[in-house]
């Protein structure tokens, strides 16, 4: 078995700076941590989690709370979901993925019982009553997605408004005038999913005050129900030029949908979407994007976790609100509108 000493010996570096550049516990010059990380797994090392545990009280496991909510795609949740157990796996934690209804209840079963030694939460809701417990545990929390009130808790999300309102500049700026954005079910923002109202709310100020015409709706989740939606919006707004979905299920759907209606990209609708790169290849997708970086938001989410759970001196920094920039994945699917007679 590859022990930390033989990943020393072949970096170069005392044991002790190849225990921090792979824990992150001490700030390790960037050369370095990448050079012991990359031996690492070249060498196949797995951290001895029992030894740790021993020595130190922890469990190694960190708590991952998630939900299959009917009226969302799943396999846009499995991508966040990934981004946690990956990293966490990484950094030598295990991941315990707790998915009861009552999110509430098992959160207070596993920081009190001390089945975990830090919770990282998706699903996360405007009035979420996951946070209040999670702000009292005695273990640290990192929230992947952002709740109405952020205090007490370390948050990461992509910036929704942002998202919203750089769909409708790239539009604008091809001179397209009317729109349709395609939202998430309306349950998910009866239950709490600010995220789409972040987005519709922005991208309805950024079109007012460029002059554009929004027609903004709520698709289902699943086929055939989203195919026959952008069926049905296609069919009652004939004049629109350009489609912005912050739904993935109408994006897997829509080049079926464009197919039966004989339609071209973007000759006839110019098409914006929201959802990862990973998710545009598993589902074949050739329409441009805002990348919505589930694996980077779970990362981010893990590492400060574990800098929280590893580091006395991190547990009492405060939290951090950080919300990704956009960024446009251009695929060719915008350009300039087609005359319409």
């Amino acid at each position: 078995m590859v022990t930390i000493g033989d990943i020393a010996k072949a970096a170069g570096v005392s044991r002790s700076t190849a225990s921090y550049a792979l824990s992150g516990k001490r700030a390790i010059s960037d050369g370095v941590r990448r050079r012991v990380r990359e031996l690492a797994l070249e060498l196949g090392y797995t951290p001895n989690a029992g030894a740790k545990a021993l020595a130190t009280s922890q469990t190694m496991v960190v708590g991952l709370l998630a939900q299959f909510f009917s009226d969302e795609f799943a396999p846009a949740m499995l991508q966040y979901m990934l981004g946690v157990s990956d990293t966490a796996r990484a950094l030598g934690y295990d991941t315990l993925l707790v998915t009861e209804a009552d999110g509430a209840h098992a959160l207070t079963r596993i920081t009190g019982s001390r089945m975990v030694d830090g919770v990282v939460l998706l699903n996360v809701a405007q009035d979420d009553e996951r946070v209040p417990i999670l702000r009292s545990a005695p273990q640290p929390g990192a929230l992947v997605g952002m709740p109405g009130d952020c205090s007490g808790v370390d948050v990461f999300d992509l910036d929704f408004e942002a998202a919203g309102r750089l769909m409708v500049e790239h539009m604008h700026a091809h001179g397209h005038r009317e729109l349709i954005l395609v939202s998430q079910p309306e349950h998910v923002v009866e239950r709490g999913g600010a995220y789409v109202w972040r987005l519709q709310n922005a991208a309805l100020r950024e079109a007012r005050e460029r002059g554009i015409e929004i027609h903004a709706v709520f698709g289902a989740s699943r086929q055939p129900e989203v195919g026959q939606d952008l069926h049905g919006l296609l069919d009652a707004h004939p004049a629109a030029t350009g489609l912005l979905l912050n739904n993935e299920a109408a994006a897997a759907a829509l080049p079926s949908v464009l197919t039966a209606r004989g339609l071209r990209v973007p000759e006839d609708l110019s098409v914006i979407g929201r959802y990862s790169d990973e998710f545009a290849r598993t589902f074949s997708l050739p329409f441009s994007s805002i990348e919505s970086a589930p694996d980077r938001l779970g990362e981010q989410a893990v590492r400060q976790l574990v800098r929280r759970i590893e580091s006395p001196q991190a547990r009492e920094e405060p939290p951090v609100l950080r919300l990704l920039a956009p960024e446009f994945a251009d695929r060719g699917s915008t350009g300039r509108p087609p005359l319409r007679p």
